[in-house]
């Protein structure tokens, strides 16, 4: 983990000393998002990518509402999963117009919500074409909408499968020319498709294949659709190394293979633009999940670090959130970065499972009560996706620095 520097052995993070930080926090634990290291992730991407290619936030990754304004500035628009994101989304200063709503159980409410804001809805069943021409209807303006596509193909490699198969994703590319027709007769404004084939892949082949499944598969959908193709979604799927041996992905093919396809793009869908949707990829590896030794135990010749966060704040650091076999994350003594590996140690929580792992039979300096222990790699799926009221202990802290 080379992204943060190290002055004096201790961790900086935002450009201040680790310790520093856990004070001007007030309290462990808490997670810490870098402004300048996702800064410098979109600046990358944007420099490898072709210039007409758009960039959008999927802020499920990482809901906090600072750093969700933080990143609409940067990038081109904003994808949201339900009407508490897209309050987030447009509140950080996200244009409506390139906001976009998938989910596959939006309520009614939140549809028609959805059409008030003038944002995008990417359909996912026949049921909510009839709310969103109501909403329209009765508020007097069009609904923006998109066709989720379940592909016929999955995105091989995938941390999760996002399509492809039996999915509650999106509607089955076989039925999307019927569903196109019903869109046409409720009046819908129709501007595209979006396809998800997975996520957290870090092989640039697969990431091409699957792209180019998604672009072929959009370009046959189109001979159905009501109006011109405005825009094609072609999801997301960079991954980011977490684990031993990981290689991290490989920028450039991708890049090149974008090219072509943008090409192809405004010979055969004039006007359309081709988006990618990235999340974890734009902001995981700018965050530090850190918390506090508060307790040293020998059990059986095995070292304890128990420490006041877990998997409370952390489940995917903890490995129960979605690992079959479960590893480590990257993780430090924060505030002895310079000092050698000398015993192996696990660290865990306070919470009375033993689920709550951090770091299982990791090598580490010898940590005392009130080091500050950092999980990196945690700038996605961290806060928001893990089970914080469990078993009552206090919430965590964010902060964007």
């Amino acid at each position: 983990m080379t992204q943060f520097p190290i002055v004096d052995g201790e961790l900086q993070v935002g450009g201040l000393p680790l310790r520093r930080l856990a004070e001007r926090v007030g309290r462990t634990p808490f997670y810490a998002y870098d402004r300048a290291l996702l800064r410098a992730q979109v600046n990358e991407l944007r420099a490898a990518l072709p210039a007409a290619v758009r960039l959008h936030y999927a802020m499920k990754a990482n809901p906090m509402p600072a750093l969700v304004g933080f990143m609409a500035g940067l990038v081109d628009g904003v994808d949201v999963a339900s009407a508490g994101e897209l309050k987030v989304a447009l509140d950080g200063g996200a244009s409506p117009a390139e906001v976009s709503f998938a989910g596959p159980g939006k309520r009614d409410a939140e549809l028609r919500q959805a059409v008030a804001a003038g944002v995008l809805v990417n359909i996912e069943s026949a049921r909510e074409i009839g709310v969103l021409a109501q909403a329209a209807a009765a508020l007097g303006m069009p609904a923006r909408v998109a066709v989720r596509v379940n592909p016929d193909f999955e995105l091989k490699g995938s941390g999760m499968r996002m399509g492809g198969g039996p999915k509650p994703f999106g509607v089955d590319a076989e039925q999307v020319p019927d569903l196109l027709g019903q869109i046409a007769a409720a009046g819908l404004s129709f501007e595209g498709f979006h396809l998800f084939a997975g996520s957290q892949n870090l092989r640039a082949e697969a990431i091409c294949a699957a792209q180019c499944q998604s672009y072929e598969l959009a370009l046959r959908l189109a001979a159905h659709a009501p109006a011109p193709v405005r825009v094609l979604n072609l999801g997301g799927g960079f991954g980011i190394p977490y684990f031993p041996g990981e290689q991290r992905l490989a920028l450039q093919p991708i890049a090149d293979h974008l090219a072509a396809l943008q090409a192809r793009c405004e010979r055969e869908l004039p006007g359309a633009s081709l988006t990618l949707e990235l999340g974890r990829y734009l902001v995981g590896e700018a965050g530090v999940y850190v918390c506090r030794v508060v307790d040293r135990k020998i059990s059986r010749g095995q070292v304890f670090l128990v420490t006041d966060g877990g998997m409370h704040h952390h489940l995917a650091a903890s490995g129960n959130f979605g690992q079959v076999v479960r590893r480590n994350y990257p993780v430090a003594v924060g505030n002895r970065m310079d000092a050698a590996a000398c015993e192996t140690a696990t660290v865990v929580g306070p919470l009375c499972t033993p689920l709550d792992l951090l770091a299982e039979r990791m090598p580490l300096p010898e940590a005392q009560v009130g080091d500050l222990i950092v999980v990196f790699q945690s700038g996605a799926y961290g806060a928001s996706a893990s089970p914080a009221a469990f078993l009552g202990h206090p919430a965590c802290v964010e902060v964007l620095v």
